[in-house]
């Protein structure tokens, strides 16, 4: 499963995240601890790629940066997109345990995300300070790093409706600020089509300008099958978005991971003929595929 397809996620369980707060009675602590096993082996992962990269870097020919750097650029994408879905993800599980009265899912989500936001140090660093870096590809990372961000502030900022979660975003004070202007735009009429047109924005923000491929594609999709196993079954079938064979699917075979994401979004962009949303929704979209 490719790093793009992760914040497409993020953005389908935002979505969704509110179901699961107030619908589900009891997560299955099966799939928290696969989320946390499945995380803590990426970011092992992660780490020790860096410190090799690193480590090396300074002394190293260029023909060995030249041949390392596709593997090495893969990482830093991982690690910065992929926070959008870890910020996300553990904002609806705490928001999950202070409707339920309950704290186990909230900490086990809080420990990934700080050993994301170690590994997230860990590329900043890098990107300031390491060897191996030319100037272009730090930038275009930075940039990256901004979108992502962007995103994760929209997306918590869907959730703080449930409860305020915005200490999951990086800036918070932005979050509540996209919170308040979805509620606004909900509603007005046609306010309904302004989610989809969120999830449309996201695919598109992160369709092009990642490596080809995900170095860790295998244990992300482990991490995705983990998540989407703690939402109801018949949420899915009956909005039409999922089917019980995709989740299976989903937790077995990377490649249909691959083609589930996509034909999800498929979905949830399809609908023609929707009446186009303001201006001023629009308006704070377009930052969001910014480079």
């Amino acid at each position: 499963m490719h790093a793009r397809e992760l914040v497409e996620l993020a953005a389908i369980i935002s979505a969704h995240g509110p179901v699961l707060v107030r619908d589900t009675q009891r997560l299955s602590p099966t799939s928290t601890e696969q989320y946390w096993a499945a995380s803590k082996c990426r970011m092992d992962r992660w780490n020790r790629s860096l410190k090799r990269f690193a480590d090396k870097a300074a002394d190293a020919d260029p023909q060995w940066l030249q041949d390392q750097w596709p593997f090495v650029r893969g990482v830093l994408e991982e690690v910065l997109s992929g926070e959008v879905l870890t910020r996300v993800w553990t904002a609806i599980l705490s928001a999950y345990d202070r409707h339920h009265g309950t704290s186990e899912a909230e900490a086990v989500a809080r420990s990934v995300m700080i050993g994301h936001l170690e590994a997230r140090h860990r590329v900043l660093t890098l990107l300031v300070r390491g060897p191996g870096i030319d100037a272009e590809a730090a930038v275009k990372l930075n940039h990256l790093r901004r979108r992502a961000e962007r995103w994760t502030d929209l997306l918590v900022g869907y959730l703080t409706g449930l409860c305020d979660v915005s200490e999951f975003a990086v800036d918070p004070a932005r979050a509540r600020d996209f919170a308040e202007d979805l509620q606004y735009q909900s509603n007005l009429q046609g306010g309904r089509h302004a989610w989809p047109l969120v999830l449309a924005s996201a695919r598109t923000a992160f369709q092009s300008g990642l490596s080809p491929a995900s170095p860790n594609g295998d244990l992300n999709a482990k991490i995705a099958s983990a998540i989407l196993s703690c939402f109801p079954p018949e949420l899915f079938d009956s909005t039409g978005l999922f089917r019980s064979l995709w989740m299976v699917r989903l937790c077995n075979v990377t490649d249909d991971a691959q083609g589930l994401l996509e034909d999800l979004l498929a979905v949830e962009g399809s609908s023609s003929g929707n009446p186009p949303l303001s201006t001023r929704l629009e308006d704070r979209l377009r930052p969001f595929g910014e480079a």
